[in-house]
């Protein structure tokens, strides 16, 4: 691009710089470092380089992923000069030409520019203009914009290649809080999921198992149902305690939970209680050396999904739990004599729920695997397999 410097045909060289300049400069890096809110730092950038360039007025303007102006910061005007503007910039005129081609521009009077757009009603005159785009690498956040060189009558090499400097270090905290925002976004989907997945394998679960504990007790006398109901009753309260803690995740330390023993045991009551299933449960004792949050809850969700799928599908009369270590690796094999396993029990299939896939995101996670192979002689095996954090 041409400069628009009028500097005669000599090419304009910078002088040695002014180690004066250096604590503004620090100021401003000190502000992204700092972790200011973003707002803040452009406000300091755009005065930074106001008073370093020697300019009456400055101005920041930051471009949305469309390319148009969404941020205009400025400075050096009065109250009233800022009250007199009709209307903010839309990115038109010399404005506009530095967000479609961001390189640097010094120019002695705007009006002689052939993309001059004019100023709208009310803005004071400027003449002297300097613009910088905000940039890292290719990606361009915006422009710094500087207007009426003060004692000269326009902008200098100098005045560019400092203020480039202040529009590095806005294009960083720019760039920053983009990145921050995604960020944001990302936890926002992997909490959504997260709390999907809990719903799913500690609360749709206990709710079907109480169901099927309701259904089972229409075939009782009218001395055992009340009890039944009762019991049914005392479920559903934990289960609204369960979507609680869920859905708020309430944060227990690790000394404050219930061991994986505890934890196996209540699941595998929770879910053949009313069933008829035979249940046998095979526990080391040194189950509880694993105490990691995260590994106790999976596996307590892998048990949950497990027999659930048993108890509606299986037509098993026993079933066999059984956990252990096997140096740092924990196995659950879970065994029924039922009917065996759906060819496709393995793949998640549309309108089928999203237990499994729960299952298989969990122990990848945790560096392991889960899986649905049918048993020898007959019936189902399911082998769930991590690598927990051990210890306590």
């Amino acid at each position: 691009m041409k400069q628009w410097n009028h500097m005669g045909s000599t090419p304009e060289r910078p002088t040695q710089p002014e180690f004066a300049h250096l604590p503004r400069l620090l100021e401003a890096v000190a502000g992204v470092a700092a972790g200011l809110e973003l707002p803040a730092v452009l406000t300091h950038v755009v005065e930074a380089a106001t008073d370093l360039a020697g300019a009456r007025y400055g101005a920041l303007g930051v471009l949305d992923d469309a390319g148009r102006l969404s941020e205009f910061i400025t400075t050096g005007l009065t109250s009233a000069q800022e009250a007199a503007i009709v209307g903010l910039p839309v990115g038109r005129g010399v404005l506009g030409l530095l967000v479609d081609d961001p390189r640097p521009l010094r120019l002695a009077d705007l009006a002689t520019h052939p993309a001059a757009a004019g100023f709208p009603p009310g803005h004071p005159p400027m003449r002297s203009f300097l613009g910088v785009p905000i940039r890292i690498g290719d990606d361009v956040f915006g422009n710094l914009y500087l207007c009426e060189k003060r004692g000269a009558d326009e902008f200098s090499l100098d005045d560019e290649i400092l203020v480039a400097s202040l529009a590095a270090i806005a294009a960083v905290a720019v760039e920053n809080a983009r990145l921050h925002a995604r960020q944001q976004d990302l936890a926002v989907v992997h909490d959504r999921e997260r709390i999907a997945r809990d719903l799913h394998d500690k609360v749709i679960q206990r709710l079907f198992a109480t169901g099927m504990s309701l259904q089972a007790a229409v075939r009782l006398p009218v001395e055992d149902l009340v009890g039944r109901v009762e019991n049914a009753v005392d479920e559903l309260d934990g289960i609204v305690t369960e979507i609680r803690q869920t859905v708020f995740d309430l944060a227990l330390e690790p000394t404050d939970r219930a061991g994986l023993t505890a934890t196996v045991l209540a699941v595998v009551d929770e879910m053949t209680r009313d069933t008829g299933l035979v249940v046998d449960v095979r526990l080391p004792p040194d189950l509880d050396r694993c105490r990691d949050a995260t590994a106790v809850d999976a596996t307590a969700a892998a048990l949950r999904e497990t027999l659930a799928n048993t108890v509606r599908h299986a037509d098993a009369r026993t079933v066999t739990v059984e956990l252990g270590f096997d140096d740092d690796v924990l196995h659950l094999v879970v065994v029924d004599d039922g009917r065996g396993p759906d060819p496709d029990a393995d793949r998640p299939r549309p309108g089928h729920g999203r237990g499994l896939a729960n299952l298989a995101a969990r122990a990848d996670a945790l560096d392991g695997v889960y899986r649905i192979v049918p048993n020898v002689p007959t019936g189902t095996r399911t082998e769930w397999t991590i690598r927990p954090p051990v210890g306590t």
